[in-house]
């Protein structure tokens, strides 16, 4: 690399500088949008809440309850727009989601011992404490099946708070929340696998299985084609659907198999993109053919560094982000508030199961688990984070908003039950917004203002 002419050297140093971008970039791109997401939910959270308490609240009801129905001879869905919304949309949610916990399992925060220890932790005992508050309310009664609602953190949300309240909070306590909803996710989808599955159609999980078995196959076999994956990816949530299992968990099947390794390494792309440079800073000044081709060929081996799951995460993230969430939201924030559905929730064991389990159970099962497991030697405290900072990203994490609404519509059969399950959790919302606010005012003293969280998230 030495003996290089000067501008080859040059560009070489560029190159190194993509790779530095490409690796750190992901996790920032990601934090910007969820932040930016959040936001778009809250708003589509409160147009829904505001349309449904208004004069013009039937055609709220009536707009939701709009029957779609699919007909391919050989099968028949027939869902409310709000089903769809709940079952279909939410389905790439959640392969985002499976897409995201990949990641950092391979390469970010989950992927070695050090890291994971002290988020994993902390959300094991953000999962187990408000699971458990709730069922002190409502454990032996029709409500006990709810206890999966207070477990689950909303990411988005969580991360558009701290964005909009922690300007003083280091990037550290930005992957801490990212790392910790990471881990909450994986405990919300093996709840709703394995909870909130009523019957099995085994047939249909039997050809489920099959199509997961037809993507392996198609993987090894080299198939790069995306339009085959989305129908096999179609079929396989239809026979999900059918089978009795949430159909969203076809989603997370087909985010567990997408590859996370690139085609070429970094090694190997620049021992093929070295000669390519050369013939590019030899002959572009000379408008020469062979420059163009150069850059043609330069651009398909950057191209072939990057996995597929971090192209389809880019690809679909804003999606999800900007479209699925807030169609989620509008479709499911729209609660009754008038004087009898608030009477009723204030006297609900099932809205104080879900309220206090995500406003109490959260931040103390996120602080007492990642305590002991500092004073136990298993994790150490994240660098520039103070406890009253671990204690605010607590609080925040008790916005369980759209995964504890998508659960709380499994958990519950009456219409009643479900409205005082969402007012806890818009509740839970509110009061964990105002109180962490505080919390990491406090935090940003102890810990100093530099670097902020506003340097994670640009």
């Amino acid at each position: 690399m030495g003996h290089l002419p000067p501008r080859i050297s040059g560009s070489m140093r560029a190159q190194q500088g993509f790779f530095t971008r490409r690796i750190s970039g992901p996790a920032q791109q990601f934090i910007h949008t969820e932040g930016a997401s959040g936001r778009l939910l809250l708003g589509a959270a409160i147009i829904a809440l505001i349309w449904a308490n208004s004069p013009w609240s039937d055609s709220y009801a009536r707009l939701w309850d709009y029957h779609v129905s699919l007909d391919l001879g050989f099968i028949h869905v027939d869902e409310s727009l709000r089903h769809w919304v709940n079952d279909a949309l939410m389905a790439i949610f959640f392969f985002l989601v499976t897409l995201e916990v990949k990641r950092e399992i391979t390469r970010g925060e989950l992927s070695t011992r050090q890291k994971a220890a002290f988020p994993v932790a902390a959300a094991i005992g953000g999962m187990v404490v408000p699971a458990a508050v709730y069922l002190a309310f409502n454990a032996g009664t029709e409500f006990s099946h709810g206890w999966g609602v207070p477990m689950a953190t909303d990411i988005a949300f969580a991360l558009g708070a701290l964005a909009l309240l922690g300007r003083g909070a280091p990037p550290a306590l930005v992957t801490f929340l990212l790392a910790l909803a990471v881990v909450d996710d994986i405990g919300a989808i093996a709840v709703i696998a394995v909870f909130y599955t009523e019957t099995l159609n085994l047939g249909a999980a039997m050809i489920a299985l099959a199509l997961i078995g037809a993507v392996v196959a198609a993987q090894r076999l080299g198939l790069r084609a995306i339009p085959a994956y989305v129908v096999i990816g179609a079929a396989l949530w239809l026979a999900t659907l059918e089978s009795g299992v949430h159909a969203t968990i076809a989603g997370v099947a087909l985010g567990a198999l997408t590859p996370s390794k690139p085609n070429l390494d970094i090694r190997n792309f620049y021992e093929s993109a070295l000669p390519l440079i050369r013939v590019i800073e030899v002959q572009s000044e000379a408008h020469e053919p062979d420059a163009q081709s150069a850059l043609g060929e330069l651009e398909s081996l950057v191209y072939q560094t990057e996995s597929p799951l971090e192209r389809l995460e880019h690809l679909i993230h804003p999606w999800s982000g900007y479209v699925v969430l807030p169609l989620f939201a509008l479709a499911n924030a729209g609660v009754p508030l008038n004087v009898d559905a608030m009477r009723d929730a204030v006297s609900s064991s099932v809205t104080h199961g879900v309220l206090f389990g995500l406003w109490i159970g959260k931040p103390v099962g996120i602080v007492l688990a990642a305590w002991l497991a500092v004073r136990l030697g298993f994790a150490t405290l994240p660098l520039n984070v103070s406890w009253p900072q671990v204690t605010a990203v607590g609080v925040l994490a008790g916005i369980g908003f759209s995964v504890s609404i998508f659960i709380t519509d499994l958990a519950f059969v009456t219409a009643a039950a479900t409205e005082q399950a969402k007012v806890g959790i818009l509740a839970a919302t509110l009061l964990a917004v105002l109180c962490a606010w505080p919390l990491l005012a406090i935090g940003s003293r102890q810990s100093g203002r530099s670097p902020t969280v506003d340097d994670a998230s640009h």
